[in-house]
């Protein structure tokens, strides 16, 4: 458990606070870079607490600043996207992609006012199909997130993203705790289609997990591992990489598939969580419309602002008797499911009177690295996750003999060798 002000620490994160300081260090992503078009709608972005507006220009390149224009604070929102800039409809300020303003249409030509101006703007770049950025001190940028996913061919990946009402934390905590995986989601018999673990899967035949947690310099590489018969264990390999992403092999794929989930704060009370997937081998990626139906982010299941049809508000639109019949929460979606109970604890749960067992280990390591980056940072250093040492690391799902050792047997699975040209 945690006292208050440990989870306030932990669990806040606007401007000035130990949690927003620390994110403040790492690339963020910003949007899917879809959202935005050359000389398009300007798109709004909440971030870290922070009210931001994403544009891209003519020349394509993309701006990220302060939504406030700093003229007299109207909404650039409401701007005009053109000629290589985002400029304000009240007085006609113009703003390029790095925030600097370049002309002023209510003051004269011959001063050189407007260059005495210049809005809050943060640094972008663009890869695996997402706009990240960086708001950090410009000295302490880091090397970009260069994931393996994020290098894999478009053919070769999928990207989506999906609102959370809720602190991005026990949204995080969802998605380190592999224990809940075959419970939560499980399906009841395979005598139906609705999305869910089969009960044959080894991960559900086993036994509950004994949870291996080795310490990174990006985090750390876990290990769900249960007895399946008596003489087999099924390992499930993850990774946490700091701050706020988790790699894990898609149980959905036969393998094939290697997976994961950022959740980025938007604020103290809600997240952007981005659900990425790819194939090391290149084959398995054909059927995206599968797996957006298994997740519930399919057609018809998220609102254009990324919102889940199946919300709090509605319950999720809960289905009994599927429970009793079909599936454990009888819940539409296996993300639908992580989110009714992650949302269902309130906007930010009170972890003071939480009780953690052995299961929970992995969640307990992750909150003793957090609180441990906002110490560094706090000194001065560089947080655990800022180096390149995660680029190339993916997750296992596998089968062996109870007698093997587990960490030599995955080694090399779980951390490939750099492929050089």
């Amino acid at each position: 458990m945690l006292t208050q002000t440990e989870n306030d620490a932990l669990t806040l994160v606007s401007p000035g606070t130990p949690m927003g300081n620390l994110m403040r260090r790492y690339w963020m992503p910003v949007g899917m870079s879809w959202e935005v078009e050359p000389d398009g709608s300007p798109l709004r972005v909440r971030l870290l607490g922070e009210k931001l507006i994403a544009f891209r220009d003519t020349s394509g390149r993309v701006g990220l600043m302060a939504e406030s224009c700093p003229h007299r604070g109207a909404s650039l929102w409401f701007g005009r996207n053109e000629e290589d800039g985002l400029r304000c409809v009240y007085h006609g300020w113009k703003f390029d992609h790095t925030g600097q303003c370049v002309h002023q249409m209510n003051e004269p030509n011959d001063t050189d006012f407007s260059q005495k101006i210049k809005n809050v703007a943060y640094p972008t770049a663009e890869m695996g199909g997402l706009i990240w950025t960086f708001m950090g001190p410009a000295d302490k940028q880091p090397p970009l997130p260069e994931f393996a996913w994020t290098q894999a061919p478009e053919d070769q990946r999928h990207v989506n993203k999906t609102y959370e009402e809720c602190n991005w934390l026990q949204a995080m905590e969802g998605g380190l705790d592999t224990s809940h995986a075959p419970i939560l989601h499980r399906r009841l018999t395979n005598d139906t289609d609705l999305p869910g673990v089969s009960p044959s899967m080894p991960f559900v035949r086993g036994k509950a997990p004994k949870l291996e947690v080795d310490e990174t310099d990006y985090g750390y590489a876990y290990y769900g591992i249960r007895q399946l018969d008596e003489d087999k264990l099924h390992v499930r390999g993850y990774h946490f990489i700091m701050p706020f992403t988790q790699i894990r092999q898609e149980p959905f794929s036969g393998n094939d598939i290697v997976a994961g989930h950022m959740w980025v704060p938007m604020d103290d009370n809600t997240c952007m969580v981005y659900n990425w997937e790819y194939s090391p081998s290149g084959t398995g990626m054909e059927d995206q419309e599968l797996v957006a139906r298994i997740l519930g982010t399919g057609p018809g299941e998220q609102t254009p602002d990324f919102k889940k049809v199946r919300a709090l508000t509605n319950d999720y639109l809960i289905d009994r008797e599927a429970q009793k019949k079909f599936t454990f929460t009888g819940i539409f979606g296996v993300n639908v499911q992580d989110h009714a109970v992650q949302e269902s604890m309130g906007p930010i749960v009170d972890r003071s009177i939480e009780h953690l067992g052995p299961a929970d280990k992995a969640i307990i390591i992750m909150r003793k690295q957090l609180a441990q980056g906002v110490r560094v940072v706090a000194d001065g250093g560089d947080p655990a996750g800022t180096g390149d040492t995660y680029y190339n690391v993916v997750a296992i799902d596998t089968v062996m003999s109870a007698t093997a050792d587990f960490r030599e047997q995955t080694r090399a699975s779980m951390f490939p060798e750099p492929v050089t040209s």
